[in-house]
């Protein structure tokens, strides 16, 4: 049994199911509605085992220049938000944060994913490269844990199935949009003193676009090798259960009639709202993050989908 000390380090993937049509069945196979939102916590990433390295020139970092470069815009981008107040650097990093929020949180979550920290095996759809199966590849499986309750087996891998196909295509163009436009930002670098920000949040964009294709690409070759296994987890449905919103607690036990046609545009549409359930609130965040042990981080990233969630349901019934 793995103690919650260590649950930062399970390799698996947790489908919290946020929207869904009201009076969608669990045993459905596919939620495929434009009103069904659901937030994938991914823990794919597999213990590193130390290895000696060989010895590296002293002009080449350690871990190579993509890694260098990740950690010196990493660690800038920290330091413009420790700015004094008034400075051009804190205004950049809250704004820079405002846009954060605003990014889809299916690609926040997807590009938290790091091909290159998984099973080997999958590389053979991304690189295009045969990798020769070993027995420790074969025993890599990612539990897809989901509350039974609210989905099935087959409609949690379904869904998240249907993502990833959603996604990829998405963000391959956005990579390739905004590559494009980073030149035409090359007029700004005349401007002295501030940093040609137009061309960094080009190449940011561009790089957060990639990394999300990426990880697209290597969940898809995780499930079509069968390393994908949907396991029902008792503890997210008590959650669930739990901190069922009372609208659905009164309303989702009587269905309204499938004859029902509302009289007016202004019926039509609150009809349409009503049959939305959300099965997801801020209120049971913290206790998903508790019980499942996950990084602080995560509830930020809980509160942004969640919100997100909120608003598409309510702009898609105006």
């Amino acid at each position: 049994m793995v103690s919650p000390k260590n649950l930062r380090s399970v390799q698996r993937i947790i489908s919290l199911p946020i929207t869904r049509p009201r009076n969608a069945s669990a045993v459905l196979p596919s939620l495929s509605h434009k009103n069904a939102f659901t937030f994938y916590q991914f823990q794919v990433n597999l213990p590193q085992i130390k290895r000696e390295e060989p010895s590296q020139p002293r002009w080449k970092p350690k871990g190579g220049w993509i890694h260098w470069a990740h950690e010196k815009a990493s660690n800038t981008w920290a330091g413009f938000g420790k700015a004094p107040e008034g400075n051009w650097k804190l205004k950049v990093f809250r704004i820079g944060e405002r846009l954060v929020d605003r990014l889809d949180y299916e690609e926040l979550a997807l590009k938290g994913v790091d091909p290159s920290m998984g099973p080997t095996i999958l590389h053979l759809d991304i690189r295009g490269k045969g990798v020769e199966e070993t027995d420790e590849n074969k025993k890599v499986i990612l539990p897809l844990l989901y509350p039974p309750s609210i989905q099935s087996a087959e409609s949690s891998l379904s869904q998240l199935r249907e993502l990833i196909h959603t996604r990829e295509p998405r963000h391959k163009k956005g990579f390739w949009t905004w590559m494009i436009i980073a030149p035409f930002t090359a007029p700004f670098m005349i401007i002295p003193i501030i940093p040609n920000l137009p061309f960094f949040f080009c190449v940011w964009r561009s790089w957060s676009h990639y990394r999300a294709y990426r990880a697209s690409q290597y969940l898809a070759a995780l499930i079509k090798h069968g390393h994908v296994v949907s396991a029902p987890s008792l503890e997210l449905d008590a959650l669930y259960k739990k901190y069922t919103p009372k609208s659905l607690t009164s309303t989702s036990t009587r269905p309204a009639p499938l004859s029902h046609q509302p009289s007016s545009p202004h019926a039509s549409s609150h009809s349409e709202t009503e049959n939305i359930e959300l099965l997801l609130t801020r209120d049971a965040v913290p206790d998903i993050v508790s019980t499942f042990s996950l990084e602080e981080s995560s509830a930020s990233d809980m509160y942004r989908a969640i919100e997100q969630a909120r608003i598409r349901t309510k702009t898609s019934t105006t």
